[in-house]
């Protein structure tokens, strides 16, 4: 997993409420179990004017040109901006695959559906919370924002604080995913898998040590 540094970028600023999973990355695009390509499909039905599926070429849809990442002023932005209770509905761990595929590292709002906050910082992505008054700043603010994970503060013209687990912390800053912190192991689980079907060698016909 790519590590977590200090981030400048423009934020969007998606002014929208209870934003489902279904929005983020709908249902048709979820045939790839790969964490790629979902990217180009990230709130698709709002970003283009006819119905998207899998394995067309994007690059010929009509664009709905009113839908903020589409204006381009927008255009590589690492920072999204939202409203309460993003990442509702299904707990489909493609919607945090798209918005990571699109380019997004961070997303802030003053809340997040529980399942989908958990799968961001599974993959990357660190989500804030602030509450509405420091949203509406943020909002408000038509300039670049820098968010530093190490002081946990957002730069703006001026400085907010957020909240994060140690240990999340330090996966995100460190680049590591769950199979990264299992790897980390491996001579440990070799020995206990030696001494295991030593122990218990009828298991071992078809295992590989």
């Amino acid at each position: 997993m790519q590590k977590f540094t200090t981030f400048t970028s423009i934020a969007v600023p998606l002014e929208r409420a209870n934003v489902d999973t279904d929005a983020i990355i709908p249902k048709q695009f979820l045939k790839s179990i790969k964490r790629s390509g979902f990217g180009v499909n990230l709130f698709d039905e709002w970003r283009y004017l006819d119905h998207g599926e899998i394995g067309m070429d994007n690059s010929k849809r009509p664009l709905n040109t009113d839908f903020i990442l589409n204006k381009p002023k927008y255009k590589d932005a690492q920072i999204l901006l939202t409203r309460e209770n993003f990442g509702c509905g299904s707990s489909r761990e493609h919607a945090p695959w798209a918005l990571k595929d699109y380019g997004f590292r961070v997303i802030i709002a003053p809340s997040f559906a529980d399942i989908f906050y958990n799968n961001c910082f599974k993959n990357g992505i660190l989500p804030i919370m602030q509450d509405n008054d420091v949203m509406n700043e943020l909002f408000a603010f038509d300039n670049k924002i820098t968010i530093n994970i190490e002081t946990q503060t957002i730069f703006t013209n001026n400085k907010y604080t957020f909240n994060i687990d140690n240990e999340r912390k330090r996966r995100l800053i460190n680049g590591l995913d769950d199979i990264d912190l299992t790897l980390q192991y491996t001579e440990e689980i070799k020995n206990f898998e030696k001494s295991y079907f030593k122990a218990y060698p009828w298991l071992c016909n078809n295992a590989v040590i």
